[in-house]
Formats: structure tokens, sequence, C-alpha cells
């Protein structure tokens, strides 16, 4: 293949930079040899460029590895068919003319094939034209059209196939790139070469036809208008005509090959001489049982020295496959062992196991730009890039995110779906941008009003034009496609404990057991199982906290595991030896951990209200005091809103506030007192209090 492709990458030569210019004069040429008489001579050259044409082309085909290294065959056929049909017409004018012995080539095959019968040569050109057009034209139009269907039937597959192989980073980008324009070049090369095929068979049959007509034409010029006698005429006429007929038929005849070949040629990686030989000779047992069979014929009248020479060859040939398949199963065998001994001691693979369609993104068909590269989308890689930040993130590997397109969805619609179900929605519009916020209420801007589908905020959608006065009046202005990839990123903070099931927790603990074997065995199984480590992940999760740090994680619960497996106190006591990175998460800008802090007394009143049933415990308050409560939380949350408060209680009525608070403020943090990292700067921005 590297050879092929050495082949087609020669240096351009200062004249080839000009081939454009080539190209134009060729067609002028044919054109004049179709309306213009021309000398002998110039037809000689004709006809002998006519062939050099097909025996390039025909060589060129055995040296391709994939057909679509000779993308430009479909239009090059055209040429040469064309091509050739003028040399015919400008040979058909210099025979009918009583010039037919002037032109040389056209001489000579007439005399050579021809000789002293004429019957022969006609049967000749017949049976040579019906070879050409029953059995290689006819199956080539049936192998092409076969070819281009399937093709095209398959390329949105392939192209799924690529995008699937993309988002689950086993190939780059740069890689999928090559792969979306392979099969795009092969889609069209095929489709090119349905119809380009037709034109070897009108080819042919023209030929069939200007043959006929050079015949009975030639004859009625020769005998009524020269007077010449019927015999003489016929056999003059016939001669040049069956000349001029096969010095076209030849190099239609290999092109014909040629394009049954290319149309025919499956994956591989080699050429076609390379392929037929090694396939050919590839079973020293057919080699063998050809051997015999060409024993068997020496009992037989047919002559003994062909069929001996052949013998020999062949079993010669079949000796010498049988050592070498012997050598190449023994070292496959070897390889195959050593192959073996090194995976027993090599740990398991843990990336396979995460491969499963857990989550899909589905687009309508007016935001298939966001997808395509050719159109300038780049949605595949902002999706490669979110799975990779939040696995940093979160501490979790994110699943592949398969895209494809629905037509049941609106237009300009996307849904997002987790394990088969949908988690959010949107529209969007690809040629608009999204102005979200309050801005300056002093000016409006032009524009569509709308909610934003990832925070459900007030927006507007705006032209290009109105970016830049929006962005200056304060808004916050976005594209189509940071809207999905801010809505993709979302949803997988929002239900990452949903996308870790116990699958995803062994291949994380079995990860981490490479280097620190100690911790796991001592936690698991023999303390903790499987499932209790997931339920213990689960609550972190939930709650946005990252699991990446997992030896802290595991240290803690083989702490604290002996004495309880209540999840909710070890979930507890991990969020605590967490408190570096938590405290992390919350810091505003400049450092600081800006806290709500509750009233000691309403804290004493809160833990009252917990109660132990066969549940667990349970927050049991008044309506009217929860109520209160919330109201309180909320006006302090929306007043402080730009410095990301967290809420700052007891550990005991944490996570009952959390819970408390998750109908109406469900992102905001929760964190005790044992949560505040030694060196953490902690600023007080509100009290609740009732």
């Amino acid at each position: 293949m590297a050879d092929t492709k050495a082949m087609f990458a020669i240096p351009q030569l200062h004249w080839m930079q000009r081939a454009d210019l080539g190209i134009a004069s060729f067609f002028l040429c044919v054109i004049i040899m179709l309306v213009m008489p021309l000398p002998p001579v110039f037809i000689d050259l004709s006809i002998a460029l006519n062939l050099t044409l097909a025996v390039m082309v025909i060589l060129t085909v055995t040296y391709v590895v994939k057909a679509t290294e000779f993308s430009v065959f479909p239009s090059l056929l055209l040429v040469a068919t064309l091509f050739r049909l003028a040399i015919e017409v400008a040979t058909c004018k210099l025979i009918l003319g009583g010039r037919g012995e002037e032109i040389g080539i056209v001489k000579t095959f007439g005399s050579f094939v021809v000789g002293d019968n004429i019957v022969v040569g006609i049967i000749v050109f017949i049976i040579l034209t019906v070879i050409q057009l029953l059995v290689i034209v006819r199956g080539t139009i049936r192998v092409s059209e076969v070819a281009a269907r399937f093709t095209l039937d398959a390329m949105p597959g392939r192209q799924m196939a690529v995008d699937a192989d993309l988002n689950a980073g086993y190939i780059t980008e740069k890689e999928a790139s090559e792969k979306r324009t392979e099969i795009r070049r092969e889609a069209d090369f095929y489709g090119s070469m349905d119809g380009a095929t037709k034109f070897v068979q009108g080819d042919v049959i023209a030929g069939i036809v200007i043959t006929v007509i050079n015949i009975i034409a030639g004859l009625g010029i020769g005998v009524f208008m020269r007077g010449e006698p019927i015999g003489v005429a016929f056999g003059t006429y016939t001669t040049y005509t069956v000349g001029a007929a096969l010095a076209a038929q030849i190099p239609a005849f290999l092109v014909s090959v040629a394009t049954g070949l290319l149309v025919s040629r499956t994956a591989s990686d080699h050429n076609l001489g390379t392929d037929i030989v090694q396939q050919m000779t590839s079973s020293p047992k057919i080699l063998w049982f050809a051997t015999g069979i060409l024993a068997f014929f020496m009992f037989t009248p047919v002559p003994k020295v062909p069929l001996f020479l052949l013998m020999c060859g062949m079993g010669a040939l079949a000796y010498v496959m049988t050592g070498a398949l012997k050598i190449s199963q023994q070292k496959a065998s070897e390889e195959k062992k050593q192959d073996e001994r090194e995976r027993l001691k090599k740990p398991e693979s843990v990336a396979e196991l995460l491969q499963m369609d857990q989550m899909e993104l589905e687009v309508g068909y007016g935001l298939i730009p966001l997808i395509d590269p050719e159109q300038g989308g780049d949605l595949i890689d902002r999706v490669t890039t979110i799975r990779w930040q939040l696995a940093l993130d979160l501490g979790i590997i994110v699943p592949p995110i398969r895209i494809r397109d629905n037509i049941q969805l609106r237009p300009n619609g996307y849904s997002i779906k987790i394990r088969g179900l949908k988690v959010g929605k949107g529209e969007l519009k690809v040629d608009k941008f999204l102005a979200m916020g309050q801005g300056n209420q002093a000016e409006s801007i032009k524009g569509e009003p709308t909610k934003d589908p990832v925070f459900g905020v007030t927006a507007y959608w705006i032209d290009a034009s109105e970016r830049e006065k929006a962005e200056a009046q304060g808004y916050t202005v976005a594209d189509s496609l940071s809207i999905v990839a801010t809505h993709v990123t979302a949803l997988i903070r929002e239900n990452a404990c949903d996308l870790l099931g116990r699958q995803e927790v062994q291949t994380l603990v079995e990860t981490l057991k490479q280097n620190y074997p100690a911790v796991v065995n001592e936690l698991i199984p023999a303390v903790l199982s499987l499932g209790e480590l997931q339920k213990v992940l689960h609550c972190l999760l939930a709650e946005g906290v990252s699991i990446r740090d997992l030896l802290t994680i595991l240290e803690t619960l083989a702490d604290w595991a002996p004495r309880t497996k209540d999840i909710i106190f070890l979930s507890e006591k991990v969020r605590q030896s967490l408190a570096r990175h938590i405290n992390q998460q919350y810091q505003s800008e400049d450092g600081f951990l800006s806290v709500i802090t509750i009233d000691p007394q309403l804290e004493e009143r809160i833990a009252a209200s917990i109660k132990t049933g066969s549940e667990g415990e349970q927050l049991i308050l008044e309506p009217d005091l929860s109520q209160r409560i919330l109201a309180s939380i909320q006006e302090i949350v929306r007043s402080t809103a730009k410095q990301r408060p967290v809420i700052l209680c007891t550990s005991r009525i944490r996570r009952h506030v959390k819970i408390l608070l998750l109908r109406i403020l469900p992102t905001i943090g929760v964190i005790s007192y044992n949560e505040i990292g030694s060196d953490a700067q902690v600023r007080a921005v509100g009290t609740v209090a009732i």
C-alpha cells in the first residue's frame, strides 16, 4: 500500500501544473476530429495514443490497492470513450473517402487479421465484440450497480461507527476526519462508476454500428460511385473497416477489463497481483491436488510434455509452500503462547468494562450542522473534551455519548437520554445567539424571548449583529454549540451517581488496587461489599463531591466501617476526610469560603425534629416552620448570589438540611463545621434565624 501511495505522490513538475490547459486543448482536438478531415499521419498517431492510454489504464488498475486511489477513473473513462469515438469517426471519413490504405495502423491490423480471408477477419471482430459486450461489460455494469447501492446504504452506519469510536477514545479527531473523508470518497466513487460503466457499453455498441455502416456505405460508394467490381469493393472496404474496428476495439477491450477489475476490487492491503498470488498459493493442499490431477492426465492420450512440465512445476511449488506453511504455523503457535503468557502477567484491562451506550444525544435534522465537521460543527470534539474534563472533576469515567439524528424530534430540537430515559431537552437556532441574564434594563435588545434550556432563566435569541451590544449591556451570550455542551455537562454532573454502577465501581477499585493493594484488600470484601461502597460513592456524587481521591475515601472507610455499616454515617466521615476538596469546590475567586450559618437555637430545634424509624433518620418539621426556614435561606442566597455561598451547620443536621433544600435550591452546597479545613478562609455572609 505504501508503494501505491508513493506511486501516486510523485512530485508536481512545472508542465504538470498547467494540465488544465492540456485537457482543454485535448477536447478542442476531439471536436476537430469529429468535424474536420485529418491527415492519415495524425490518425495513426491518435490510434497509437489511444492504445497507449488503454495500456496505462489497465496497468494502473493492477497496481492500486483500493479503488478510491484511482478516483479520477470515472472521468477518465468518459474522456477515453470520447477520444476513441472521435478516432472512429475520423477513420470512417478517410476509409469512405478511399484513403484507407494511407492509415498505416489500420492497414496493418486489417492485413494481419483478415489476411486472405475476409470472413475470418469479420468473425474475429464479432467474437471479440461479443465477449466484450456480453461478458465483461454486462458483468461490470452489474457489479458497479450493486457496489454503488451497498456503499451508499452502508454510509450512515459507517459514519456512526466512526463517531462512536471517536467518542469512546479509540481514535483521534484527525483519524476520524480521515475516515469520514474516505467514506465520502468511496461513496462518490462508486456512485460515479455506476453511471460511468454505461459509457463502456455505449462505446461497444457504437463500434458495432460504425463498423456495419462502414461496410455497407463503403460497398455502395465503391460499386455505385466509383464503378468498382462488387468483389473488389467488398474486399477493400471490409479489410480497412475491420482493421479500423480492431484498432479501436482492442483499447476498448483493455479499458473494459480495467473497469471490471476496478469495480470488483475488495478491501485489501496489497495490489491485485500480490493478492492473486498469495491467495491462490495460500493452501498447499490445493496445489497438491492440482498436481495429482495433472498426473492422472498423463495416462490419457493428451500430449505428455506440457503436462509433465506443469506437473513438475506445480509439485515443486506445493513442496515449497508446505514447508513455508509449517514454519509459519510454528511461529504463530509460539507467538500465541508468548501472548498468552504476557496476558496472564498483566492485570485485566479495565477500559473495556466501561464501553456501553449509557448516554445518548439525539438531534433534529436542523442541528446536523453542529455535528458535521464539513459544515463547521465540532460538537463531537466538544463532547470528547467534556468527558475528559468531567472525569478529572468527578473522578468517574464518563461513558461514551452516542450522538445521532432523530427525525421524530423537531427540526431544531435535541434530547439527552441516560440509560434510555430522557433527562433533558431543548430547542436551538443555529444561526442565532442566546443572550441570558438580566442585563441593562435601561436599554433593550432586539431578540425573540425564550427560556434557557439549561438553567431555565429568561433569555433572548438574537442575531449576530446584536451580540456585541448584548454583551456590553451585561448579558451572557452563547452560541448553539456552547448551549448543548453546557447542557450535557450539567446533566452529567446532576446524574453522576446514576452513571456509577457496580461494574464501574469494580473498575475504579481494580485500577486503584494496582498501586495500593493493601488498602483495597483490607476493605473489600472483608469489611465492605462492593454494593455498600457503591452506596457511599452515590451519596458523595449526589451532592457534587468528587470521588477522584478514591484512596482517601477507602482509607477512611477502612477506619470506620469495622464499627458500623451505616451508609449515611460513613458518607459523613468520608466528607470530613475530603474537607479540603470540598472547600476548594465552593471557594470564591478571592479564595474565601462564603457561608450562611444557622442560628444555634434553630439548629437545636431542627436536631430535635429528627426522628429515627424503620427507614432510618427523617426530619419532621412543622410545615409553617419549614416554609419560614426556606424563605429565610432564599432571601439570603438571593442577596449574596455573586459570592457563591454555602450553608454551614452542624454535622448532625447537615444531611437533613440538604434534603430540605433540594426542592427549591438543589445546587446550593451544605457543609458541616467538621468539613472546614484548617487552612480555609471563612467569611460569613448571613445567618438563618426565625
